[in-house]
């Protein structure tokens, strides 16, 4: 029964923060954007990580294809998600932009012959998500693809929000990760 309740606050914060997305101001996005770029390549984390794993943003998301193709200009080696099967994905290399395609849910990934990447081998993971805490709590879409996935990579995993979507509480259950590091506009809190 209480996890029938938390899915239902789940669903309703969902819904909230999806409707609060909608009518952010274009300029705050594209300001909080770049701000939270800023931030991760002056990480140390960033710049000592080897291989990279980076959602790729959809239109309501963080644009966080200049930080991927600032990673590739450093020669790192980038992956990126790639869905496979309902909340199953992998990591799959890129060495350009031009590798993404419309793929699953509207996401660009690449192509199914792209080189996939063990987790294992992952220095830093960055995580989208609908909303986030200050204390790493990370509410995403719903499809588990992220819970199932970045417990086989050994961190630091770090959630990007902007400041204006995050919350003090956000439903939580067992089987949901807590995330090591939170990136917003205001900054980088390394939680682990």
């Amino acid at each position: 029964m209480e996890t029938q309740k938390i899915n239902t606050k789940k669903q309703i914060l969902r819904k909230q923060i999806r409707e609060k997305n909608a009518h952010l101001d274009p300029e705050y996005c594209l300001w909080a954007d770049k701000r939270i770029r800023e931030w991760i390549l002056n990480w140390k984390y960033f710049q000592k990580a080897e291989t990279i794993f980076c959602f790729v943003g959809t239109a309501g998301e963080i644009h966080t294809k200049p930080l991927i193709q600032a990673a590739l200009d450093q020669g790192k080696r980038v992956a990126v998600p790639k869905c496979i099967s309902k909340g199953i994905m992998e990591a799959r290399q890129i060495r350009s932009l031009g590798e993404l395609y419309p793929g699953s849910y509207g996401i660009e990934e690449p192509e199914k012959a792209a080189e996939i990447i063990e987790p294992e081998e992952i220095s830093l993971a960055l995580v989208p998500c609908l909303t986030c805490s200050e204390d790493g709590r990370r509410l995403g879409y719903g499809g588990g693809f992220y819970d199932r996935f970045l417990r086989s990579v050994p961190g630091p995993w770090a959630v990007l929000c902007r400041g204006c979507l995050m919350e003090a509480e956000i439903p939580w259950e067992a089987h949901d990760l807590l995330m090591d590091v939170v990136i917003w506009e205001e900054g980088i809190l390394e939680l682990k």
